[in-house]
């Protein structure tokens, strides 16, 4: 009899990986003979029982599968080539056509921008319009902000490469260009940092990580960076990812969170979000696969957008989850990453996940022309929203904080006369499993780090940390993989209908799983401070999520909220 089992916590690879896969080769990986014992010891990762006779009759097949997986493992794979298999959020959604509209200048601005701590932390509209009425200049800009993250980073740990030789003469150009009243658009002459998954010609793209630590990835430039390049946007550093895109931790430190420096910037963007919190940049581009926009940004007290998945081309960019992974601004305000994301959305031919659909901005819609929900029950949960452990009394009291600030931001809402639509997420099929999505494809990803041993190298060797989950990846079959899948077709339908009722919902940032639901469906979602704990002064938010390519609606509501508050613009103590 056969007995099915379901592997709980395990997260993972491909056909390789199937019990007549992974399990067999590495068995027989000496040139062994497959056996009949080799196959029964290997049943338990599908959670299934063959007979004796069913694994004799399998005996040749599985010995010409272990001949053919390792001619298929010695073919080099770069890390930037996808599989055939794709996801497409466009398949149970239709998208829009047609041409974007984005306003083509900012006015000059006509107040001084005071001392140089306030142009530090000057938004994009601020800094547009000082350098537009000639009060600053991208060079002095650039260079301020140049000598801000040698003086300050030490502090930090936010910054792998200074990008100093470029910088100074994409700014030469965007003064020329201002001065002879021709900017590119609201990006020319702002300098801006790039998380270091993004491939810079003449400059390193480590990944955070030591075995990649001087990779050099030639004339390679990631989609996003060219396309800034020709906004106008000077970039003036590279900027610290967690190792392989998880946590806060690379291979020259730990970044820290400016509002609390004893604190890790969480991450895995976590340089874009301690360099833009602490004045380094006007504005970063980070990624996200599960929360590295959101969480990092959350810690540090900035305004985040992760697109919807296709949005903004990943090319260029470390793949990490091609089903999963998106890139997003990360800056001082809704408004801010409007411009950003204006800049940078758009097919480019050569990612094919990468969709044409026009962004509006200035929103077409108002506040109060937009239908906003909200999660009742996710108000009310006892939650541990930093994810921290909950050893003590302190911690307690920070999660009780953070959940009345969130109530309050629903009062604040309501006052700005939004009329709170009460929904609920799905609760089927279960969101926390198919997170087996995100490690299958991270796997399969690393699998040549795994497989050589250089795993080893990377600084974190924990039970949460990649060189472990790499290794349980391998046991995961591809019957799960591709059943996780389907499910995800079916969340996909029923968060699309949410779409009917509303046009953006708003949630506590970590409330139940609408992080990891919205990331496996490709929603976009905006988040931004929306408060500071009394016990330790750090910052909270709140989190507003739109439907598949509405990132028009999804800013316009965190704009106008921010608008209406101040939570975004206090500055981080000494910096």
């Amino acid at each position: 009899m056969r007995r099915r089992g379901i592997l709980k916590g395990l997260t993972a690879a491909g056909f390789a990986a199937s019990p007549f896969g992974r399990a067999i080769v590495a068995m027989a990986s000496e040139g062994q003979e497959v056996t009949a014992d080799m196959i029964r010891r290997a049943e338990w990762i599908a959670g299934l029982e063959f007979s004796d006779d069913e694994r004799e009759l399998m005996l040749e097949d599985v010995g010409e599968l272990q001949e053919a997986l390792a001619k298929l493992r010695a073919v080099e794979l770069d890390n930037g080539v996808p599989p055939a298999v794709r996801f497409d959020p466009a398949a149970c959604s239709a998208a829009s056509t047609g041409p974007s509209s984005l306003p083509p200048q900012i006015p000059a601005a006509t107040e001084d921008p005071g001392g140089a701590a306030d142009v530090s932390f000057g938004s994009v509209r601020q800094l547009a319009g000082w350098l537009r009425s000639g009060r600053i200049s991208s060079m002095l800009l650039t260079r301020l902000c140049l000598s801000r993250m040698r003086r300050l980073d030490p502090q930090l740990e936010c910054v792998v490469s200074l990008t100093e030789s470029r910088a100074l003469l994409q700014a030469q150009a965007a003064d020329r260009r201002i001065a002879a009243g021709k900017p590119n658009g609201p990006l020319d002459g702002i300098p801006w940092g790039a998380k270091d998954l993004l491939a810079v010609p003449g400059f390193r793209t480590t990944w955070g990580a030591k075995p990649y630590e001087e990779q050099d990835r030639g004339d390679e430039i990631a989609t996003a960076v060219h396309r800034l390049d020709e906004a106008g946007a000077v970039l003036v550093a590279k900027l610290s990812v967690g190792a392989l895109a998880w946590g806060d931790v690379w291979f020259g430190g730990k970044t820290k969170n400016p509002w609390k420096p004893e604190q890790g910037s969480s991450g895995s963007s976590a340089g874009p979000a301690a360099a833009t919190a602490a004045g380094l940049v006007g504005f970063a581009l980070g990624t996200e696969t599960w929360g590295s926009i959101v969480s990092p940004c959350t810690r540090c007290g900035v305004t985040g957008l992760r697109p919807t998945f296709g949005r903004v081309s990943r090319t260029g960019c470390m793949a990490l989850a091609w089903s999963m992974d998106k890139i997003g601004p990360i800056a001082r305000t809704a408004e801010d990453c409007a411009f950003i994301f204006g800049a940078i959305h758009g097919a480019d031919g050569t990612d094919p996940t990468a969709r044409d659909v026009p962004f509006h901005w200035p929103p077409r819609r108002s506040l109060r022309e937009l239908r906003v929900g909200f999660v009742p029950a996710l108000f009310e949960e006892d939650r541990n929203p930093d994810g921290d452990d909950e050893s003590d009394e302190a911690e307690r009291k920070r999660r009780e904080e953070w959940a009345e600030i969130d109530r309050g931001t629903l009062k604040e809402l309501e006052g700005l006369g939004v009329q709170l639509i009460p929904i609920e997420l799905p609760a089927e099929p279960p969101v926390g499993g198919l997170s087996l999505i995100l490690t299958a494809e991270a796997t399969t990803a690393f699998d040549d780090l795994t497989r050589s041993g250089r795993d080893a190298l990377l600084v974190r060797q924990e039970r949460h940390s990649w060189p472990n989950v790499f290794r349980q990846g391998q046991l995961i079959p591809a019957v799960e993989y591709l059943r996780a899948n389907r499910l995800r077709t079916l969340l996909q339908e029923k968060v699309n209908a949410i779409f009917e009722k509303v046009d953006v919902y708003v949630t506590p940032t970590f409330g139940g799983d609408n992080l990891l639901l919205t990331n496996l469906t490709g929603h976009p979602q905006v988040v931004v401070p929306n408060g500071f704990r009394a016990s330790d002064g750090t910052p909270t938010s709140i989190t507003f999520t739109g439907a598949l390519y509405d990132e028009e609606s999804v800013l316009s509501v965190a704009a106008e909220y921010q608008a209406a508050t101040d939570h975004h613009l206090p500055r981080p103590a000494g910096f």
